[in-house]
């Protein structure tokens, strides 16, 4: 097992890690929109939900995989009406790569987020961790 760190994108806010590898396999932590200083990035869940796939490339990227190896998301959102315009700049991050996926409406979410993803992707530099 290895856990990942990565300065390129936010800290965890709490006692866990940015993701965690294991038998080739990576289990990131949910991301909500904190830049890499722990300061909430926009007001609105457009630019939360670029923020937030942001660090999770970066988390992803340090764990030796990418959205293409991605297996499954889960959206958490604070609002149900804002699905559509999360689900459009979710497509332009994963293009035609359509890993399965959960979306849930929350009551909230850490720092009062609009938007938190987590996913569980393919690293196989991570195979001989377990």
């Amino acid at each position: 097992m290895k856990f990942i760190q990565t300065n390129e994108a936010p800290e965890a806010i709490g006692p866990y890690s940015q993701a965690v590898a294991v038998n080739g396999m990576v289990y990131t932590s949910g991301q909500i929109a904190l830049d890499t200083n722990g300061q909430m990035v926009g007001i609105d869940v457009e630019t939360q939900t670029h923020q937030v796939l942001k660090n999770l490339s970066q988390v992803l990227s340090a764990a030796d995989a990418s959205f293409n190896d991605v297996i499954k998301t889960t959206i958490f959102l604070a609002d149900m009406d804002d699905f559509l315009k999360v689900n459009k700049i979710y497509a332009e991050y994963f293009g035609n790569h359509k890993p399965a996926r959960s979306t849930v409406a929350v009551k909230t979410l850490p720092k009062n987020a609009l938007v938190e993803i987590d996913c569980i992707a393919l690293s196989e530099a991570h195979v001989n961790f377990g």
